[in-house]
């Protein structure tokens, strides 16, 4: 008995993580979508902040959800071995990018926020999708490549523009990819 549950637990270890659903990341992508075009018209500092770091919330919660349902509907608890693996990789760029913008937001520096968060977002989702199937770190690579870019090269012009690019065109992207290839 011991041998087959070393056997199984060493499968399971192996196992890419499949819960990201491509249809949670669509979603997460149109809410995006949604918050650059309430945070465009916004000159106050406060109100643009405050549109998109609800955004960040509501992402969460939608993201959360979305790979729940998939692992239900799957028959498949959360608490596998390379979830927990994903999850652990994912958020401690996630934590940095919170207390991170803390700091710039106290600062007053709110101009690099937009490069800082898709490129901390990005590192997560690469680091997290060494355990996912491979379309995941490649977004995550993507949001990198952007927030890299804004970083050094930018500003490529609106911070929402920006935003709607990265949190919205590439989840809408990385998701149709992932539903099509992995089953929602």
């Amino acid at each position: 008995m011991d041998n087959l549950r070393y056997i199984r637990e060493t499968m399971e270890g192996a196992a890419p993580f499949t819960g990201v659903s491509g249809f949670g990341e669509m979603a997460v992508g149109v809410t995006a979508l949604g918050a650059a075009y309430l945070a465009s018209g916004r000159s106050d500092p406060t109100s643009w902040l405050s549109i998109w770091l609800g955004e960040s919330l509501l992402a969460f919660l939608v993201t959360f959800g979305a790979i729940a349902w998939k692992a239900r509907r799957a028959g498949l608890s959360l608490i596998t071995k390379p979830g927990r693996r994903f999850a652990f990789a994912l958020f401690p760029t996630l934590v940095a990018g919170a207390l991170l913008t803390f700091v710039l937001v106290r600062e007053g520096q709110l101009e690099i926020l937009p490069g800082l968060w898709l490129l901390l977002y990005g590192a997560g989702v690469a680091t997290g999708g060494a355990f996912a199937v491979r379309t995941v770190p490649v977004m995550g690579l993507s949001f990198m490549a952007l927030g890299t870019a804004e970083l050094v090269f930018g500003p490529f012009g609106s911070r929402d523009a920006l935003l709607a690019a990265g949190f919205g065109g590439l989840h809408l992207i990385f998701g149709a990819i992932i539903a099509r290839r992995h089953g929602g």
